[in-house]
């Protein structure tokens, strides 16, 4: 099976060398840059790490990054990223890195292509879109969680998952292909292109508000 963490960490990288340090990307006052030395602190910076999780640690993984955008250019940042974590690291053993970063790299990927305008859709393998569909199965409970309405998540061929139970306001079923899904529960409603299927002013809600991780 290919290991789509790695695909879309080395195009990713590729795409950072195209578009250089200071390009905007769909994470709220990041550049390349930050994005960058985010994804080269969560897996190299066990004191940094934390803080991307813990809100009551964010000021410390904030200063580890300027700390090591200040160390090293984008590109040294870059290369780093791109030769994977280091071998004392919980994203290299076995299984788990996989795991831990098949949809961080697919997101952050997305981060950077569809902050522009003109973004285009890309037509991923089905054999990636299978994986993202059971690890959302998994994972999107805890993402929607602060959603205003039920969620139930469905693919065009039917197959759905209700990951959060109908409330007073009802339940909205969200509709796209898994990597958009993926997105939609990441908070990148945005430019998630899918379909909600429920109440007028809750889906608007939905569109609007940023509720993912």
């Amino acid at each position: 099976m290919t290991d789509y963490s790695r695909v879309e960490r080395l195009a990713l990288c590729d795409l950072f060398d195209q578009v250089g340090p200071d390009r905007p990307t769909l994470c709220e006052g990041w550049t390349t840059h930050d994005l960058a030395a985010h994804l080269y602190v969560r897996e190299s910076d066990p004191i940094a790490g934390p803080g991307i999780m813990i809100p009551a640690l964010a000021d410390t993984t904030e200063r580890r990054m300027a700390a090591v955008k200040t160390r090293y250019s984008f590109t040294e940042l870059v290369g780093k990223v791109r030769s994977g974590p280091p071998t004392v690291s919980i994203y290299n053993l076995p299984g788990i890195g996989h795991k831990l970063n098949t949809t961080e790299y697919l997101v952050h990927h997305e981060d950077v292509r569809r902050a522009v305008p003109d973004f285009q859709v890309r037509a991923l393998p089905a054999e990636q879109q299978e994986g993202l569909w059971k690890q959302l199965k998994l994972a999107a409970r805890s993402m929607v969680r602060s959603a205003p309405s039920g969620i139930v998540l469905r693919l065009p061929d039917g197959r759905e998952a209700v990951v959060k139970k109908p409330t007073a306001a009802g339940s909205v079923t969200v509709t796209g292909e898994p990597v958009e899904l993926v997105l939609f529960c990441f908070g990148r409603q945005s430019v998630a292109q899918v379909d909600l299927d429920g109440d007028p002013e809750i889906t608007a809600q939905l569109q609007s508000k940023s509720f993912g991780i």
